[in-house]
């Protein structure tokens, strides 16, 4: 299965309204001024700035309504730079380019009640979520984990309704929420939705720990756990690993076979060599170069996908082999 490259969307910033400090909403119409793609809950887009910088966020509006996305950012000092360019760059009027939605925090079909748990920023995706399950009368519950009140985006919509609690530590590690004994006994048929900063994310993975196989369901911002700003998804660097050989990968369709050593990406091998695989986030958050592999043991290292789609999908920007040969579906 190749990865399929999707086609640019032209958008316009209808609007840019101040949600929280530092954190501002974008709303995109089309250029054409017609619908949008349909998107669901938890899905996000690229968003293609200057000079080559593509960063993904996660859309927060209505999926039920296409006449427009919206999308919040944090503006983060210490970032990577996308926060602060949309920031501090963007007007109302004009013109932006996108990526068409894709998901890989999907709600679950199965679930009889919804648990959210945000920190920070990460309520951006499970803002759609909610919005969702409040259309379709399903059963949820927010727990939304901020430093204080002119910190929280969307407080105005949130603070009244029943099902959200919001909580706010005021930058004091003895208030933070007690995730444990929130998460201390699952209820059958509940599934558990997280995002959030690195230590936000640690901390509700632990209180989880003992929560049913396929229960939980998370979207990091940043690959790398032990960093602090989660305000975007980050771009992930290969390490140069003595202690690994490399590996070689095959392209099924071709029976080419291609040697990835231990200092570039499976990607990066094949961009080598003439196969353009589309990227995006390249730190394995994204899901934009998907592959099927037919034949070895991953490395996987990306964020991302379960234990089921590890049997058969491998993110080629991110993952190694534990196999000599990797065999993948081009």
């Amino acid at each position: 299965m190749t990865p399929q490259i999707s086609q640019p969307i032209g958008t316009r910033i209808r609007s840019i309204t101040n949600l929280a400090k530092d954190i501002n909403a974008f709303e995109l119409v089309s250029q054409d001024g017609g619908s949008l793609p349909a998107f669901s809950a938890g899905a996000h887009i690229d968003v293609f700035l200057n000079d080559g910088i593509v960063r993904q966020y996660s859309l927060c509006s209505d999926p039920g309504k296409t006449h427009h996305y919206v999308f919040a950012v944090l503006r983060e000092a210490n970032g990577t730079g996308g926060s602060i360019a949309l920031h501090d760059t963007l007007r109302a009027g004009q013109l932006l380019t996108i990526s068409a939605p894709r998901n890989n925090f999907m709600m679950s079909s199965s679930a009889v009640r919804h648990l959210f748990l945000a920190g920070g920023i990460g309520i951006t995706p499970i803002r759609a979520m909610i919005y969702r399950c409040l259309s379709e009368a399903l059963d949820f519950e927010l727990v939304y984990c901020t430093r204080s009140a002119d910190r929280t985006a969307f407080y105005r919509d949130l603070v009244n309704e029943h099902a959200c609690l919001i909580h706010h530590d005021e930058g004091n590690a003895d208030k933070n929420f007690d995730l444990k004994a929130h998460l201390a006994t699952p209820t059958p048929g509940t599934h558990l939705y997280y995002c959030g900063p690195p230590a936000f994310m640690r901390a509700v993975m632990g209180a989880a720990a003992h929560w049913p196989a396929g229960t939980c369901h998370f979207e990091y911002f940043k690959n790398d756990p032990g960093e602090t700003a989660p305000d975007e998804f980050s771009a992930a660097t290969v390490e140069d690993d003595p202690s690994e050989p490399g590996f070689q990968v095959k392209i099924k369709s071709t029976d080419a076979v291609f040697t990835v050593p231990p200092d570039r990406t499976i990607v990066e091998v094949l961009r080598d060599n003439g196969i353009e695989v589309e990227t995006s986030c390249e730190s394995g958050l994204c899901g934009t170069c998907r592959t099927r592999y037919l034949e070895g043991e991953p490395d996987h290292q990306d964020m991302i996908l379960s234990d089921d789609e590890r049997e058969r999908d491998v993110l080629i920007c991110c993952a190694r082999s534990r196999s000599p040969l990797l065999v993948l579906d081009f």
